[in-house]
């Protein structure tokens, strides 16, 4: 998210809005968005409405619920909106004025993201 934030002056230089969408409950979205000094917007998904919309929700099986509990100690359903054991993948879109994808990024592995330099060329590209 940093990483975002970096490019934040350019991507609205170029008329774009930088949103990032979460399952959490608000409070927990606003502690991570003051945290890291975020200036753009953590909206948040209730019950991972707009995450199943673009076919990106999950639940997660009982072994990765053991690892947030055990190894990360992160009860996910107390974070969540909906107190379920469910999230999006990660993934990031822009979206031109007319509701048109101009760019998408989704993988599964949560390590790996949208360079924020191919996102700005996508705006710009626009």
């Amino acid at each position: 998210m940093r990483a975002y934030q970096a490019v934040l002056p350019e991507l609205r230089t170029s008329g774009a809005t930088l949103v990032a969408v979460s399952p959490e409950l608000p409070d927990n979205s606003l502690t991570f968005q003051e945290k890291n000094a975020l200036e753009f917007e953590v909206l948040t998904d209730a019950g991972n409405v707009v995450a199943d919309a673009y076919g990106l929700g999950f639940e997660l099986d009982e072994a990765a619920r053991r690892l947030f509990l055990d190894v990360f100690r992160l009860d996910l359903a107390g974070w969540n909106v909906d107190g379920s054991w469910r999230l999006p993948i990660p993934a990031s879109y822009v979206i031109a004025p007319d509701s048109t994808i101009r760019y998408a990024f989704v993988d599964p592995d949560y390590t790996r993201r949208a360079e924020p330099q191919a996102i700005l060329e996508a705006v710009r590209s626009g």
